[in-house]
């Protein structure tokens, strides 16, 4: 079943490449109606330019009041906002994509960079970057991210924000212990056993075990292993004998120093367990900090990036990078890379990651007011920048990631804490649906 979903999402892939050859070779580019094949054009650089927002609802009064700047200091652009739920963008674009409604500008993260790039739909935008104001303040890290998850050859996405692992844990309870900060592997272990007691129902740390478990659970063995690349050549190195030694010590913690309730625990029940209890280290993103300021205080609790090895070298996986992509069937692209282009300025960028709770692209905002008495965002955003940092870049541009990494195995990974399935069982079989898809998206680039 699994295998005729991925076979269904390449063909999809296949009829989409093809319809884009299609269109392009057809199409017009002038019926007011863009689609993945219309070529767009210039446009005057003033008029009407139509924003999709891919986290609508969470992030619409932030983007209002971006747009009312924008409008101020351009009054010959007016900007139609569209707020679309995230559950729904992927969806919103593929239809737009096929049917015609495409917007100037959107929000498209690295998570749906390659399957709304690979129709065809997105402008290169290396050679406006190139020529802007933004070309040397944009975060590199997050610039590489952006142009690996579109497939490495163009930037597809002009980052706005990133998240970062984070391993949130109780102050209170490791001074309590006599227990330094778990900035190391050695000691993160180290505390999750001391703060171990179940007869009183405390546990040392909390493991994320249901939806979204597998890119914390990749990040805890890279992180442990110091492997520095996803890829050897076209073979990854998810299943390298040390991934699968790292992994095996990390799963090993379940039940025995987390609680029984992990297997089945998204991110939201596991922010809400840890705010609630008396758990000593949750691994999270920045997203939680606001959550657990409710709860929680001031002094109770502290935000680090997530461990490092002993010697203090970081390695992490890439995070999801929000950011804005111009349509090539835009009839106005002049005026939304305007858009772009202020969006990112570090006024705005800045305004808009301290609402989020994120990192800023803009490498001015990052040494703003906000983020220096934010304590979490600011290690977040010193380590990303970090030159000892190694970023260990996702397969997103992958048209098969999502399945693979989510409906195909997560309920391994769920195995693997329950003891019905060996760490290396789990990374062997993740590794032979990669090597596939790499070579099924090799034969197809």
């Amino acid at each position: 079943m699994k295998s005729s979903i991925r076979r269904s999402r390449r063909a999809a892939v296949a009829v989409a490449l093809g319809s884009v050859l299609a269109l392009t070779a057809t199409a017009c580019g002038d019926d007011g109606s863009g689609s993945a094949g219309d070529k767009g054009n210039e446009g005057s650089g003033k008029g009407q330019i139509t924003f999709w927002d891919n986290n609508g609802g969470v992030r619409t009064d932030i983007w209002k009041e971006i747009i009312a700047d924008f409008e101020k200091k351009n009054p010959d652009i007016k900007v139609n906002y569209v707020g679309i739920p995230a559950a729904s963008a992927q969806s919103k674009y593929d239809t737009a994509i096929q049917g015609g409604g495409l917007p100037d500008v959107g929000g498209v993260g690295t998570a749906m960079l390659a399957e709304v790039g690979v129709q065809g739909a997105l402008e290169p935008l290396d050679g406006r970057l190139a020529k802007s104001p933004l070309k040397d303040k944009l975060n590199l890290n997050l610039v590489d991210s952006s142009k690996a998850a579109g497939g490495g050859d163009q930037l597809y996405q002009i980052p706005t924000s990133s998240n970062n692992g984070t391993l949130w844990y109780r102050t209170d309870l490791f001074k309590k212990a006599g227990l330094d900060a778990p900035t190391t592997w050695d000691k993160f272990y180290t505390a999750a056993a001391k703060l171990t007691d179940k007869g009183k129902n405390e546990f040392g740390f909390t493991i994320r075990g249901g939806e979204g478990s597998i890119a914390p659970a990749l990040d805890a063995a890279y992180s442990q292993s110091g492997i520095t690349s996803f890829w050897n050549g076209d073979t990854t190195t998810v299943n390298d004998p040390k991934n699968v030694a790292a992994l095996e010590k990390y799963v090993a913690l379940y039940k025995k120093d987390t609680p029984s309730a992990d297997v089945n625990n998204d991110f939201t029940k596991m922010v809400a367990q840890w705010d609630s209890g008396t758990i000593g280290m949750l691994s999270h993103n920045l997203g939680s900090y606001q959550d657990h300021l409710k709860a929680l205080g001031t002094q109770k609790f502290r935000g680090l990036p997530n461990p490092t090895q002993a010697d203090g070298t970081r390695v992490q996986i890439s995070n999801p990078v929000d950011g804005l992509s111009l349509f090539k069937s835009s009839k106005n692209k002049a005026a939304a890379w305007k858009f772009i282009e202020f969006a990112l300025s570090h006024e705005e960028n800045s305004k808009f990651n301290e609402s989020a709770g994120q990192i800023p692209a803009n490498t001015d905002a990052a040494g703003d007011a906000w983020i220096q008495k934010a304590e979490p965002t600011k290690l977040a955003a010193a380590a990303l920048n970090g030159e000892g940092t190694k970023i260990v870049q996702l397969p997103y541009y992958l048209p098969d990631w999502n399945t693979i990494s989510k409906a195909d195995n997560e309920p391994n990974f769920q195995k693997v804490l329950l003891g019905k399935m060996s760490a290396k069982d789990f990374l062997d079989l993740l590794a032979d649906q990669l090597n596939k898809a790499q070579a099924d998206w090799k034969k197809n680039h």
